[in-house]
C-alpha cells in the first residue's frame, strides 16, 4: 500500500471515531406501560369523604325517644365522626306510619346514600326488599335477624336474653318483697320477648320462688312502643301489687314505667327501676331517682363499627352480633353489695362461655 493511501485510510478511521464519540448511547429498553404502573407505589383508592353518605330511618318512634332509635342515631353520628364525614352527609327520617317504611328508605336510595340504617324489627321486610333491588347500597338493619344472608345487609342483633338475665339477677338481689315486674312493648317483637324471658329466668336463678309480673302492651307495632301513659299505669299496678323492682323494656312506653317508679321513689318508697337498650341514666334523667342500672344493647358502637366497615369495603353481610351488658350503678353503687357485683361478673362470663343458659328458646 502506498504511503498516500495509508495516510488517507488513517484519516478516515480517525474521523469515524470522532463521529461515534459524538453520538449518544442508545437508551435502555423501556418496560411496557402496565409494568411501569405496577412498579410504582400503589395508592389506595378511597372514596372521597365528601361523597360518602349515611341515612337512618326510624321505626314509628321518634329519633329522641331516649332509647332505641336515639341509640342507633348516636351510632350514625359516632361513625360519621370517626370517618370525618361532613355534617350534611348524615340525615334521618322519622317514620310516622308503618306503611311509609319502603318510601322512606327509597328517599335515601334516590339521593345516592351509601349506607342506610333501618331501626327495628318491623322494618326488616322493607329493608331486605330494598337491599335486593339495590345491591350497591349497604343496609344496617338494627334488631333484624337475617334468615337469608345478603352481602349488602348486616342484621345487627343482640343476645337480649343475656342482658335481661343479668337484670333479673340484679333485681332478685335488690328485692325485699320478692316481687319484681317488667313493663314491656309488644310480644310481636322477638327481642322484647327475649328481654322478658331472660329477666324472669335470671331472677329465678337467684330466687327460684320469686314472683314476676310481666306485662306486654296489648297494642300493635304502631303504638306498643309509644304509649308512656299505659307504661306508667301498668307500673303503678305492679307497685300496688308489691313489686319493688320494675324493668321497663319498651321504648317510650317503658320510659313511662320508669318515670312512674321514679315518682314513687321520690315519695319515699324503697323501689328500684332498670332501664333498657342504653344507659338510661343519661338519656332519661327523670328516672334517676330509681334507676339502679340498665340492660344494655350496645347499639351505638355497633352501628358506628358497621358504618366504618362499609366505608372500608369490609362489610359483613348476614347477622352481626353486638355486645350486651349492665350499665353502671351510678348513685346506687352502695346499694349493690360487692359480692353481688362479683357474682354478676361471674354470671356474665358464664353466659359468654355458654356454661350458663338463660333458658330462652326462640
Amino acid at each position: 500500500m502506498s504511503r498516500k493511501r495509508l495516510f488517507f485510510l488513517m484519516a478516515l478511521l480517525t474521523l469515524l471515531a470522532l463521529v461515534l464519540a459524538a453520538c449518544p448511547a442508545p437508551a435502555a429498553p423501556t418496560a411496557p406501560a402496565q409494568e411501569q404502573e405496577a412498579a410504582a407505589p400503589a395508592e389506595e383508592a378511597a372514596e372521597p369523604l365528601a361523597e360518602f353518605k349515611v341515612g337512618l330511618v326510624t321505626d314509628v318512634g321518634r329519633i329522641n325517644d331516649r332509647s332505641f332509635n336515639q341509640s342507633a342515631w348516636e351510632g350514625v353520628l359516632l361513625g360519621a365522626e370517626q370517618l370525618g364525614l361532613p355534617e350534611d352527609n348524615v340525615k334521618y327520617i322519622e317514620t310516622v306510619d308503618s306503611k311509609d317504611y319502603a318510601d322512606n328508605i327509597q328517599q335515601f336510595i334516590d339521593a345516592g346514600y351509601d349506607v342506610i340504617v333501618t331501626v327495628g324489627f318491623a322494618l326488616g321486610d322493607a329493608t331486605v326488599e330494598a337491599a335486593k333491588a339495590n345491591p350497591g347500597v349497604y343496609f344496617i338493619g338494627v334488631d333484624q335477624f337475617q334468615a337469608e344472608a345478603l352481602p349488602n345487609v348486616a342484621g345487627l342483633i343482640f343476645h337480649e336474653d343475656q342482658a335481661g338475665f343479668l337484670a333479673g339477677v340484679l333485681a332478685a338481689h335488690l328485692s325485699e318483697t320478692d316481687i319484681i315486674a317488667a313493663v314491656l312493648g309488644t310480644d310481636l317483637v322477638p327481642p322484647v320477648v327475649a328481654f322478658k324471658e331472660g329477666y324472669e329466668n335470671g331472677a329465678r336463678y337467684i330466687k327460684p320462688d320469686i314472683t314476676t309480673i310481666s306485662t306486654y302492651h296489648p297494642g300493635g307495632l304502631d303504638v306498643a312502643f309509644t304509649d308512656p301513659e299505659w307504661g306508667a299505669a301498668t307500673a303503678r299496678q305492679a307497685l300496688d301489687q308489691g313489686a319493688d323492682v320494675i324493668f321497663g323494656a319498651g321504648g317510650i312506653t317503658g320510659n313511662g314505667a320508669l318515670q312512674e317508679v321514679a315518682a314513687a321513689a321520690q315519695a319515699g318508697q324503697r323501689v328500684y327501676c332498670i332501664g333498657v337498650d342504653t344507659d338510661q341514666w343519661y338519656t332519661l334523667p327523670a328516672a334517676q331517682p330509681c334507676l339502679v342500672s340498665s340492660a344494655m344493647k350496645l347499639i351505638t358502637p355497633a352501628v358506628a363499627d358497621l358504618i366504618g366497615m362499609a366505608f372500608q369495603g369490609e362489610f359483613p353481610g348476614g347477622n352481626y352480633y353486638g355486645e350486651v351488658g349492665l350499665a353502671p350503678f351510678h348513685d346506687f353503687e352502695d346499694d349493690v353489695p360487692q359480692e353481688v357485683k362479683d357474682q354478676l361478673q361471674e354470671i356474665k362470663q358464664g353466659l359468654l362461655e355458654g356454661t350458663i343458659d338463660t333458658g330462652y328458646n326462640p
